[in-house]
């Protein structure tokens, strides 16, 4: 954050902006206790003092300025540093009038308190020792979880679990680099502090530690923005009309015409905790329309992008041997996909001669799509396919791009110092890299950092957090 001044008075509004039934002021600061003591007064109209209360206590009273009472409130204490940012901290209840709010800002702005920037209460917990850069960047995350599974790792993340493993693998290797650059200050002698074996074991258990954190983020990218479920097929298969139904919203046009939807239309939901993020496609089909065949172009793409991909198509308008032939040419495009085969449209006729023509393809579904006929069981089946409530509390899941990034550095600077060790080379290569591995790892908790990476966290946090 530019200018940015850690012993300045903030104050922000915690709550989201608009009418309520109440909101929630937060400051944060040397003088938050004095700011707010200027208009805090007992209910008999005599000033109330903060400073000589116990932390972590609710106080009631009233706000007035020049004689006019502009509410009722609770105030809460937070002495530092035991509070959220380690320093004295005050949360003013009020009621959620937008008038209130706008009063009671305007009084403590002129009282010496200036506005929080974004993120800037929890980048004081950060600087002040509460949390670290990820169980930070984690808040931000808990704040935006739109399921029980994201909810469940942010908050395991905010925790500490995450910080905890990292911190453990990077005081394993800081105790192996203090012995290898012991060796580099007697050179000389030709002296070895560092029992080369021992290196190479816990650089094989560093990376095999670092490397299922890795392969996690898959699992975790997917937990955090939605797992992509494309429904894909011919024209008029009732692709849209299935999305338009499991959103319980009209979010396509569906239309009796082949070739409506030209582009692709996402939308996401929440099944039993899980969150999927459909995306309606443009019928596959050879075209001359230039238009429509860029949609199905972008089809395709999805196709090849999705975790799960789900086929339907018009269950009275095709056979089993022409089905099987359209699976074998989207397998060409699926490549890890998940795929489900969903017959539509049984509503038309007893669905008991459908399943004898498709008794092929055991695990197909049939529903009605226009009728919400079986739609439960579709949904079912996307749960078991992507089923991460098996997730408990001491999984450790990468779920930020930045922590991949970094800890993919270094997996790599430690597979060259694993290379080393097997070559044979000399202590000061080797520290290089171990010295790469470290800062990296350290860039995940925030124990090597920059302001450039601090304004680029900090700054996507909503004002008042």
């Amino acid at each position: 954050m530019t200018n940015y001044q850690p012993n300045d008075t903030i104050v922000a509004l915690a709550t989201a902006h608009g009418s309520s039934a109440i909101a929630v002021i937060r400051l944060s600061g040397p003088n938050a206790f004095s700011v707010v003591e200027d208009y805090f007064y007992s209910k008999e109209q005599k000033r109330k003092s903060l400073t000589d209360k116990k932390s972590h206590t609710v106080h009631f009273g009233t706000i007035i300025h020049q004689d006019i009472i502009i509410d009722e409130v609770l105030v809460t204490i937070f002495k530092g540093p035991n509070s959220y940012t380690g320093q004295d901290s005050v949360e003013i209840s009020c009621h959620g009038s937008l008038f209130i709010q706008q009063q009671l800002l305007k009084l403590f702005l002129s009282s010496g308190a200036r506005m929080a920037q974004p993120g800037e209460f929890t980048m004081r917990a950060f600087l002040n020792g509460k949390l670290d850069l990820s169980q930070a960047e984690a808040v931000a995350d808990l704040i935006a979880s739109n399921s029980a599974i994201s909810h469940q790792v942010a908050m395991q993340q905010m925790r500490g679990g995450f910080s905890n493993k990292i911190r453990l693998l990077r005081e394993n290797l800081i105790d192996f680099a203090a012995l290898i650059e012991l060796e580099l200050d007697f050179s000389e002698e030709d002296v070895e502090f560092a029992n080369r074996n021992d290196l190479k074991n816990l650089i094989a258990k560093i990376i095999a530690v670092i490397g299922k954190l890795v392969n996690s983020f898959d699992v975790g990218n997917v937990i955090k923005n939605g797992i992509p479920v494309g429904i894909v097929g011919k024209p008029n298969a009732g692709k849209s009309t299935l999305l338009n139904t499991l959103l319980d919203d009209d979010r396509a046009i569906v239309s009796d015409i082949p070739g409506t939807t030209r582009d692709t239309i996402e939308d996401e939901i929440t099944i039993d905790g899980v969150l999927f993020r459909f995306i309606d496609t443009a019928g596959l089909r050879t075209t001359s329309d230039v238009i429509e065949q860029i949609g199905v172009n972008k089809a395709l793409e999805v196709i090849r992008k999705s975790a799960i991909v789900v086929y339907l198509f018009d269950s009275h308008e095709i056979s089993s041997g022409d089905l099987k032939m359209e699976i074998d040419m989207l397998k060409d495009h699926i490549g890890d996909s998940q795929l489900v085969l969903v017959a539509n449209k049984i509503d038309v006729e007893n669905d008991s001669d459908l399943r004898k023509e498709f008794n092929q393809f055991p695990e197909m579904i049939y529903i009605s799509a226009k009728h919400h006929k079986n739609i439960d069981v579709l949904k079912q089946k996307l749960v078991s396919l992507f089923d991460t409530r098996t997730i408990n509390a001491t999984d450790t899941i990468v779920t930020n791009a930045r922590h991949a990034n970094a800890l993919r550095n270094a997996e790599k600077a430690l597979y060259k110092v694993s290379e080393g060790l097997n070559g044979n080379i000399a202590g000061d290569l080797l520290a290089l890299d171990i010295r790469y591995a470290l800062e990296e790892l350290g860039a995940i908790t925030g124990q090597v950092t920059n302001e450039d990476l601090l304004d680029s966290i900090f700054t996507r946090f909503c004002i008042g957090k």
